[in-house]
């Protein structure tokens, strides 16, 4: 079997739920320790290893990935058919994201073994807990990091080359009249404002979806995730039960009080900060224009709340630059793109290494993985040593 397929498959068959890592985090270190390559942990449970440059004049390329998986500490029968490698179906596979630790520690292996090739180090970051809450990379020491410009191995698709990513924002709008009543008695009193009212004029104006784009792809968008507005104490508990929640509540509210609570919550990504800015900024000059609109009696909150910063693109095309040639070299076609999801890369762009510089990181595939985090999960054999062929001939290109 070949050695990448093999030390995936060791790895794999090791259940590593989030923040449940230890006995594959131990394995990834017995494999190198064995190649004489000194991994340890950091005190998160992290993995680091730095191989010494045998060229000091070069520049040191940094790998990471995630140990974590989606699914339980269930057994992981794997099963090879063909070009296919999945699971018996009762579980994950796990290639999200052991098909990146799996590929960096192969080429570890290859490098220290190669005493011809000439280079500036290879910097290896293995993490815990990506797929639940990304405790493990925001608790990287990055002052101890020696390499600037980083490969992310963690996309599903072989050939992407992803060089900017999009925040996670969240925000909330809550409206709040001073004066409610009775839906009969009081609905012709010019100063009893409804807040569901309000709240909808607000969504109506709102914007949503994709707010601007360019060639790498969607740059920002809005989601509206909920609305809740109106007397629906009194139904909550029980609509737990219902078939249909929402048209459940929505026929048992109490509909004869003017309501004075309402609220609307947003999610926004954006893989450029100034456009997010300006979306924030859009969301409370609507809040104005509606409290102009109602008077003294309405009062619009806005809280927004950061959850991720946005992965944007460097102005340093060296990675772009070489990706596209170790791409050339091997006949691979280079999808240079931007996602509009988050992923450590967020983390390692607004961050800085023990120099003080920034992290210059992209995202790439290292193989075509199918139906994550589910238990039809699949990796293509064919499509992973492709995978590591170019990343093999990116470290090549990159310390040329």
């Amino acid at each position: 079997m070949d050695k990448l397929i093999e030390t995936f498959v060791e790895l794999a068959k090791i259940p590593s739920p989030s923040l449940g890592e230890d006995n594959v985090a131990n394995k990834i270190i017995e494999i190198l320790n064995a190649q004489n390559i000194k991994a340890k942990k950091d005190d998160y449970g992290n993995v680091h290893t730095f191989i010494e440059p045998t060229d000091k004049s070069k520049r040191p390329l940094l790998l990471s990935a995630h140990m974590d998986v989606v699914g339980d500490d269930s057994p992981v029968n794997v099963v090879i058919n063909g070009d296919i490698i999945e699971t018996d179906k009762t579980r994950t596979l796990g290639a999200d994201d052991k098909a990146g630790v799996a590929a960096a520690i192969v080429l570890a292996q290859e490098i220290v073994n190669n005493k011809d090739l000439r280079h500036g180090g290879l910097e290896l970051v293995f993490t815990r807990d990506e797929e639940q809450g990304m405790s493990g990379i925001h608790n990287i020491d990055f002052s101890k990091l020696e390499s600037e410009y980083i490969l992310v191995l963690d996309s599903s698709e072989l050939g992407k080359f992803e060089i900017s990513g999009a925040s996670y924002t969240k925000l909330d709008v809550t409206v709040k009249t001073k004066i409610g009543g009775h839906s009969g008695l009081d609905i012709g009193k010019k100063d009893r404002i409804n807040a569901a009212k309000v709240i909808a004029d607000y969504v109506k104006i709102a914007p949503i979806g994709v707010i601007n784009e360019d060639e790498l792809g969607i740059v920002t968008s809005a989601n509206l995730g909920c609305i809740v507005a109106g007397g629906i104490e009194r139904t909550l508990k029980s609509a737990q039960k219902a078939k249909n929640p929402h048209e459940y509540i929505s026929k048992n509210c109490t509909d004869n009080v003017i309501n004075t609570t309402a609220c609307a919550h947003y999610s926004i990504r954006s893989s450029n900060a100034w456009f997010e800015k300006e979306l924030i900024d859009a969301y409370k000059n609507i809040a104005d224009e509606i409290i102009k609109k109602y008077g003294e009696n309405v009062e619009i909150k806005i809280d927004v709340s950061e959850h991720l910063k946005p992965f944007e693109k460097s102005d340093d095309d060296t990675l772009v630059n070489i990706g596209r040639e170790a791409a050339k070299k091997i006949g691979l076609k280079l999808d240079v793109s931007s996602f509009h999801a988050g992923a450590e890369t967020h983390v390692y762009a607004n961050e800085k290494n023990k120099y003080g510089k920034v992290f210059k990181p992209v995202l790439i595939g290292v193989a075509n993985i199918e139906n994550m985090h589910s238990p039809q999960e699949k990796m293509h054999i064919n499509s992973y040593l492709e995978g590591y062929k170019f990343l093999k001939e990116f470290f090549i290109e990159f310390n040329k």
